[in-house]
């Protein structure tokens, strides 16, 4: 079982403030790693992998080598660790983990907001200061096209959403009319009995 919160985590709390720096540096290191075609898994591999993410950054453990750079340094080791763990595959969740948890703490929401047509660059810069206002905190925010939402917008933040798209409202009917119907049939079924008696 992967616990990608606590390597998210311990990534953080590693480099402290440097962390924005070193989530920078394994997001420029990491595409190039997978692009390596043999599987990676295990401490030789790891040390290997160690060696050539060091070459191609210029940094040398050796003494009299250039002062490493610590988020550089640490993003190296990380996916070194991960490699050697056999945990590299989960490196994508792992990197939303920590984008996540830092803008967590600089107070940023993520907010994506889905529309069946483009919205109008004025109508999202509108939404996304509303929200700011209200909620108090940045937002980073997404914007799809859903044509399957048949017209108006969902917003999703997180585990919350609010729909207001035709498609959600035209759901929202049918599940108030099936209810009535069932209610109703309740009822007329009970009387059917009563008469029947």
């Amino acid at each position: 079982m992967f616990h990608g919160d606590r390597w998210a985590a311990a990534f953080i709390s590693t480099l402290g403030e440097n962390a924005g720096a070193g989530l920078a540096c394994l997001k420029a290191l990491v595409p190039p790693v997978k692009t390596i075609p043999c599987a990676l898994f295990g401490l030789g591999a790891a040390l290997q992998l160690e060696r050539l993410l060091r070459d191609a950054a210029g940094i040398s453990r050796a003494d009299g080598g250039p002062p490493a750079d610590k988020p550089m340094e640490y993003a190296i080791r990380f996916i070194s660790l991960l490699v050697e763990k056999d945990r590299f595959r989960y490196i994508d969740p792992l990197l939303r983990k920590i984008e996540k948890k830092l803008d967590d703490a600089k107070g940023i929401l993520e907010l994506t907001a889905e529309s069946a047509f483009p919205m109008d660059s004025g109508f999202q810069e509108s939404l996304r200061r509303k929200i700011e206002e209200r909620t108090g905190a940045g937002i980073i925010m997404h914007v799809k096209v859903v044509p399957a939402l048949l017209g108006g917008y969902r917003l999703r933040i997180g585990e919350f959403s609010i729909d207001a798209s035709l498609k959600g409202q035209l759901e929202k009917m049918a599940d108030n009319l099936g209810a009535i119907s069932s209610t109703t049939a309740g009822r007329t079924g009970g009387l059917r009995s009563a008469e029947g008696f």
